[in-house]
């Protein structure tokens, strides 16, 4: 993973949205639940870059979407090379949101989730996950 340079020219803007107890990594836009905040990054930031700035920990999250599509869940965090463009939303959520079992199978993912999806023994579907 890059590491984005603070002195590097913020060229683009990212939506980002952090539920539950990562509400906390959103400073003075924190709310009890929720915080949004606008991420100023250089061109060519990824996912990993972004939650370095906000100092989450990848096994923090569990699961996340980039515009509506599935990036990341619990275990099974391929996102982290996903280049972000200006204007996209990111939603993280912590590990205690829930997301119904039966609507992960046929929802929109990124590309390299669907690899990583493929690329899984079974699909990705279960219904635990074990703190990795």
């Amino acid at each position: 993973m890059s590491k984005v340079k603070i002195d590097e020219v913020a060229s683009m803007t990212v939506d980002v949205w952090l539920y539950g107890s990562l509400a906390r990594y959103g400073g003075r836009a924190a709310k009890r639940s929720f915080a949004n905040v606008k991420m100023h990054l250089p061109d060519g930031s990824k996912m990993g870059d972004l939650l370095s700035l906000l100092g989450i920990h990848t096994g923090e999250r569990g699961i996340t979407f980039i515009n509506g599509q599935l990036s990341a869940m619990p275990g099974l965090q391929p996102d982290l090379n996903h280049i972000l463009q200006s204007g996209d939303r990111v939603g993280l959520f912590d590990l205690k949101s829930m997301w119904p079992f039966q609507y992960r199978h046929g929802a929109l993912v990124t590309d390299e989730m669907r690899r990583a999806l493929e690329a899984e023994k079974n699909s990705g579907l279960r219904h635990t996950y074990r703190k990795g």
